[in-house]
């Protein structure tokens, strides 16, 4: 059965001309198979206008949380290393408020603040004549104590409230508990064993220690940055990852639209029993909402379709999950029709200010929806 996918087509290529976002590559898929896939529009207008190819490689902003950090977090639970219920000072004794657990930090009812300008105080100190403060280790650890010390907004596992730095706070705890850093311990453990070809994080202190450069032909450039004074290409755009270094447990993943088709495809097979890299139980586990949250969304790692106005549009089934990332970038994959959808933007090129995405989301997840169930 052929598929008709020229209405997704022609809403995608008006996205474009309309400057909803330069460029796009939008794959659909079914399990192992992909289902149609295309590059649209433009991989940068700044500096230079170059097309946008299937191979780009994006920012991934927030899809780090569940594509590497909750990974990273599924692999330590079926290892026994770590339990969901366990309290965060188990791992991280300085932390203020004892009551926090695990779960409560995946399913973002920590209480925690949804976002803090740490990065502010980094950029004063290298102002103040700190040389090579930003993103180096001193930096890290100047954000990681003002995070251990950050007063919760609500009781641990009473409000939903998504947050950033719930998951840079994960981020933390599996470096504590692995003994590496998080960009080590997801290519160690993750990119090998997926066998990804363009998943990363990129670590900026390796580009001020050796002199290496990313690959900018390759990648979506993101903002024409206010404080860095230039375009980010191969740079991670959110400003607290930046000032950790580039790697993070809320933002800091660049990588492609088939890499992340490979890793949806490897947790399918989990979740029907065809893989022991996790237990089928396990991956139900964190695709399960906690229904005893008031008004929440969220699985343990991954958000679930809102009863209204979600980004997955209205014909994605109560038994999905997905993210979505600041600098234009979403997953979605229905559990129950057995389909994803992944759509990389650089919506944030040149400016941040450009939110017609926000609209543009639900329409073509409809449309594609509709095209595959018709």
């Amino acid at each position: 059965m052929t598929i008709d996918f020229h209405a997704v087509e022609n809403a995608t290529e008006q996205a474009v001309e309309e400057g909803v976002f330069p460029g796009a590559v939008l794959l659909v898929g079914r399990g192992e198979d992909v289902l149609y896939e295309r590059a649209f529009g433009w991989r940068s207008l700044l500096p230079d206008r170059t097309p946008m190819s299937l191979s780009t490689i994006f920012d991934l902003a927030s899809l780090t949380k569940p594509l590497a950090t909750t990974l990273g977090m599924m692999l330590l639970v079926n290892e026994k290393k770590i339990h969901l219920d366990d309290q965060v000072t188990r791992y991280l004794p300085a932390f203020a408020n004892t009551a926090t657990k695990i779960r409560h930090l995946l399913n973002h009812t920590s209480g925690l603040p949804a976002w803090k300008p740490y990065y502010e105080g980094v950029i004063q100190c290298a102002i103040a004549g700190r040389s090579g403060f930003l993103g180096s280790q001193a930096a890290k650890s100047y954000i990681l104590e003002k995070l251990h010390r950050e007063a919760s907004l609500s009781e641990p596992g009473t409000q939903a409230l998504y947050s950033d730095l719930g998951f840079m706070v994960l981020g933390e705890i599996i470096e504590t508990i692995s003994g590496s850093n998080l960009d080590v311990f997801f290519h160690e453990r993750i990119s090998q064993p997926f066998k990804l070809r363009s998943t990363a994080f990129v670590d900026l202190k390796q580009f001020s220690t050796w002199r290496i450069q990313p690959k900018e032909d390759e990648i979506a450039p993101t903002e024409l940055c206010p404080w860095r004074k230039k375009v980010l290409c191969g740079e991670v755009h959110d400003d607290n990852a930046f000032a950790l270094g580039g790697v993070a447990g809320h933002a800091g993943l660049f990588s492609s639209a088939r890499d992340i088709h490979a890793i949806v495809a490897q947790l399918d097979r989990c979740l029907r029993g065809c893989s022991s890299f996790l237990p089928q139980w396990l991956v139900q586990d964190f695709f399960t909402k906690d229904d005893s949250i008031p008004h929440s969304t969220y699985a343990l790692g991954w958000d679930t379709p809102a009863p209204e106005k979600s980004s997955s549009g209205m014909h994605f089934s109560r038994s999905s999950v997905g993210h979505l990332g600041f600098t234009g970038t979403s997953l979605w994959w229905d559990l129950e029709k057995h389909c994803h959808v992944i759509l990389l933007t650089n919506r944030v090129h040149p400016n941040r200010t450009n939110e017609a995405i926000k609209q543009f989301r639900p329409k073509i997840h409809d449309l594609i929806m509709q095209a595959i169930n018709p």
